[in-house]
């Protein structure tokens, strides 16, 4: 399938084409006009000498004069002009030698008639104009070549400048299509990334403001809807945070409360000891779900208040495995240690649920490795689990999404508010990406792509 050209591109090809399609008008118009008109100039001015040239050639002829050959030579005006005189049986020439034979016969014969007879042709390569005409009294034919280099040299030239300009008007109408079009589609290009720039989590994108009167009302219509969007997610946010914060303390209470009931669990038998084990879980996940509700609503607020710093990527690898896993897990870190500015609680965040999504989804993480090549630090974090369908590798960074497993429960099945979305969310804010792969080996391979600090 042949890809369709721009908008903008297809308003400068418009234009060019206009501008070829006028200019070769003119072009025409003018080639016709002034061809024409050069032309029948030098055909005049030619008629009218063969006409003297005729009368003095007829007086020799009528009186027998024995210098008719030198008079032939001397009315010859150029080296390039022929004179060519049939009289009886005989064809005297003068000038330029060429065979009388390249004269058409048609035009000797309509001279012979009495009727004037002037054509165009080439005589040895070069463009002249015959004119022929009949002798007083029959006594023969009269016929003098014109040489038109200098007319066919100008035609040339003309005719060059002509497309020359034609092309140049092309060219010059693409080069004005596409700069007339480029500013007439500035605010849409502006538009198009003030909402590519909201969607990618920006909410101050705006618009600035245009006394256009076509331009102002959008201008003004996209920055109040970005404005009601942006009160609305931060209002969002602020009741979620308000929420989690008033959950935070009975909560706690129901936390403790059932660490002493799950030390006693062993004392109530039956269906008290099960109820009580599925209250102690449920009281877990309750937990993790209001821990990461704060985040996501301290996530949303706080999106332009980073304090950047550099960052040792490794030794806070190095840190969450300490505290998280086992002996047995793999940690690589390529030397030297890679640095990258960022926040260090959003960071550590990005590892422990990397980390934590793992545990609880996969079997636990099997390996984690820092490296780093062309201005990139790269952390990849490996599970054993069956890895994550690809239809369902765009999905996971999504918030409230839990997959396969959504509608369960249990102490393995997080809280379904989206861990990965805040992995995806504080990578965005430091300007890197994040995606799930196939594990060489089977399993899961998380990846977290984050530019390099600059020595």
């Amino acid at each position: 399938m042949v890809p369709r050209l721009s908008l903008r591109w297809r308003v400068a090809a418009a234009l060019g084409l206009g501008s070829v399609l006028v200019t070769s008008l003119l072009a025409i118009a003018t080639w016709n006009l002034a061809s024409d008109y050069m032309l029948r100039q030098r055909v005049q001015a030619t008629t009218r000498q063969a006409e003297v040239n005729l009368r003095l050639v007829e007086e020799a002829v009528r009186t027998n004069s024995d210098g008719l050959t030198e008079l032939l030579t001397g009315l010859t005006t150029n080296p390039d002009s022929t004179i060519m005189l049939f009289h009886g049986d005989e064809v005297l020439t003068s000038g330029r030698q060429v065979d009388p034979a390249v004269v058409p016969a048609e035009l000797i014969v309509m001279a012979r008639d009495g009727t004037p007879a002037r054509q165009r042709l080439r005589a040895d390569g070069i463009p002249v104009i015959a004119v022929a005409q009949s002798l007083a009294d029959g006594q023969g034919v009269y016929v003098e070549l014109f040489q038109l280099v200098q007319l066919d040299r100008t035609f040339r030239f003309l005719s060059g400048l002509l497309i020359a300009g034609t092309v140049l008007s092309g060219m010059i109408g693409v080069g004005l299509g596409s700069w007339a079009s480029r500013r007439a589609l500035r605010p849409l290009t502006e538009l198009t990334d003030a909402a590519s720039r909201i969607a990618g989590g920006d909410l101050k994108a705006r618009l600035p403001s245009r006394r256009d009167p076509d331009l102002g009302p959008l201008a003004s219509t996209f920055n109040t809807t970005a404005d009601a969007l942006e009160q609305r997610v931060l209002r969002d946010a602020r009741f979620a945070g308000d929420v989690s914060h008033e959950l935070r303390s009975p909560l706690t209470t129901m936390v403790n409360a059932a660490a002493v009931l799950r030390r006693r669990q062993a004392e109530l038998p039956g269906t008290a000891g099960k109820a009580l084990g599925l209250l102690t879980s449920e009281v877990d996940r309750f937990a993790r779900m209001v821990v990461d509700l704060m985040e996501i609503s301290r996530a949303d607020q706080d999106g332009d208040k980073e304090d950047f710093e550099p960052l040792d990527v490794g030794g806070l690898v190095h840190g969450a495995a300490g505290l998280r896993l086992g002996q047995d897990v793999e940690v690589v870190v390529e030397p030297p240690p890679p640095l990258v500015l960022g926040d260090r609680r959003r960071l550590d965040r990005v590892i422990g649920n990397l980390i934590e999504n793992a545990e609880q989804h996969a079997g636990g993480a099997v390996r984690l490795a820092v490296l780093h090549q062309d201005g990139i630090v790269r952390l990849e974090v490996d599970d054993a689990g069956p890895g994550v369908p690809r239809d369902m590798r765009t999905q996971v960074f999504e918030r409230f999404t839990r997959g396969t497993r959504a509608g369960s429960r249990g102490a393995d099945t997080g809280s379904g508010l989206g861990r990965l979305a805040l992995v995806a969310e504080h990578v965005r804010r430091h300007h890197g990406r994040v995606w799930v792969e196939d594990r060489p080996g089977g399993g899961a391979r998380f990846v977290v792509e984050l530019p390099k600090a600059l020595s």
